[in-house]
């Protein structure tokens, strides 16, 4: 009886209380169980008809007793996507861009395939290179920029502090051959998302950071999210590490300073899992886009990803149970964020993670069964 007690006792001690509304015990449970699947902490944000529950588990350090606070910044990586979309379909809401334009029209100095449209950049079907790298066919790697993960993740440990132009990013993807036609196919690809930010840039005449704070961010008042501009992230910030091995010994390295520009508009912001509520549930909830402009986002287009459909910068999901559900997720060396809404933006579910990761993804497996547990959990 007393060594469950104690059990229980540190339990406790190492998850946060609820912050608002009832206490979710099953929330808790499964914070415990993401941070004794490999995570150094998580913080978890659910809106639902039960009202707010915030929470958080693990450490915010190594080696700390601290928790993650529930109001901290994170790297969001892909998260990035679904603002950057929102910010093209406002302004093809405002005829400045038309959605099966080609993008040659707007951006001619990257001699693009004429057929490659703008509707093809936010729904992946455009057929060109990913930057960040590919998976051949035959299970080869085609390299890009040096990134986390895979054989080049030491290099991108030496250059974490690089600064890269996104026109760096769009030439490096155009000198490799395309995968598909445009249109006749699906591939994750960054090269869109960057050149949907430059295509923000030409008509606005105003940085995709700018438009995103102009746009998004004051309207909705989401003071904890930016386009960073440099390595560094606001306090208060769990920390983010790397390892890699040295002379045949293991060396852990924090990376929670780092330029994040090497994934340009696809996957730099920084937010908090507040933001990202208010975000998702604003957009889904009609505040962002008219219409019919939200209905052909969260359209569903197959990407022979069994349940996993994606839109004009969402992921449509069917859960276990047959439910819809309009999410996007992301990671960015050492830190990550989940982002998952009802359609009608009336339930969510936010959460930001920081890791020890590493070139061979050692956490990955651990990272999808999470958010399939807390899917199912949820919604």
């Amino acid at each position: 009886m007393s060594i469950n007690l104690s059990r229980h006792e540190e339990r406790a001690a190492r998850t946060a209380d609820s912050k608002t509304g009832p206490d979710r015990p099953e929330l808790r449970q499964a914070l415990e169980e993401i941070v004794d699947s490999g995570f150094v902490g998580v913080t978890l944000r659910v809106r639902d008809e039960r009202g707010e529950w915030a929470g958080s588990a693990g450490a915010a350090e190594l080696g700390g007793t601290a928790k993650p606070s529930t109001d901290a910044h994170v790297r969001i990586g892909s998260n990035t996507k679904p603002f950057t979309a929102t910010l093209v379909l406002q302004l093809v809401a405002e005829g400045k861009v038309e959605l099966d334009a080609p993008v040659l029209g707007y951006l001619p100095e990257f001699g693009l395939d004429g057929r490659i449209t703008v509707r093809m950049l936010l729904q992946h079907t455009s057929g060109l290179f990913n930057f960040t790298g590919e998976v051949n066919a035959d299970g080869t790697l085609a390299l890009g920029i040096p990134m986390p993960y895979g054989p080049e993740g030491e290099e991108w440990l030496d250059k974490r502090f690089t600064a890269y132009r996104p026109q760096e990013l769009v030439e490096l993807a155009l000198a490799e051959p395309a995968r598909f036609e445009p249109g006749a196919g699906w591939s994750y690809s960054n090269t869109n998302y960057v050149l949907a930010r430059l295509l923000v840039e030409k008509v606005t005449g105003r940085s995709a950071a700018e438009e995103t704070r102009r746009r998004i961010a004051e309207p909705l008042g989401l003071s904890g999210t930016l386009l960073p501009d440099g390595p560094e992230i606001p306090e208060p910030h769990a920390h983010a590490y790397y390892r890699h091995e040295v002379a045949g010994e293991q060396k852990t390295v924090d990376i929670t300073r780092q330029d994040p520009s090497w994934v340009s508009a696809g996957g730099d912001m920084i937010s908090t899992t507040e933001d990202l509520a208010v975000f998702v549930s604003a957009l889904l909830g009609g505040k962002l886009l008219p219409a019919e402009l939200l209905a052909e986002m969260c359209a569903p287009h197959p990407t022979g990803i069994p349940n996993m459909d994606y839109g004009l910068g969402v992921f449509v999901l069917t859960t276990d149970s047959g439910k819809t559900v309009i999410s996007h997720n992301g990671a960015q060396g050492g830190h990550a964020a989940l982002m998952y809404s009802t359609p009608d933006g009336s339930k969510t579910l936010t959460a930001a993670l920081n890791c020890v990761d590493d070139a061979g993804m050692s956490v990955a497996a651990a990272f999808q069964g999470l958010q399939q547990k807390l899917l199912n959990e949820v919604f």
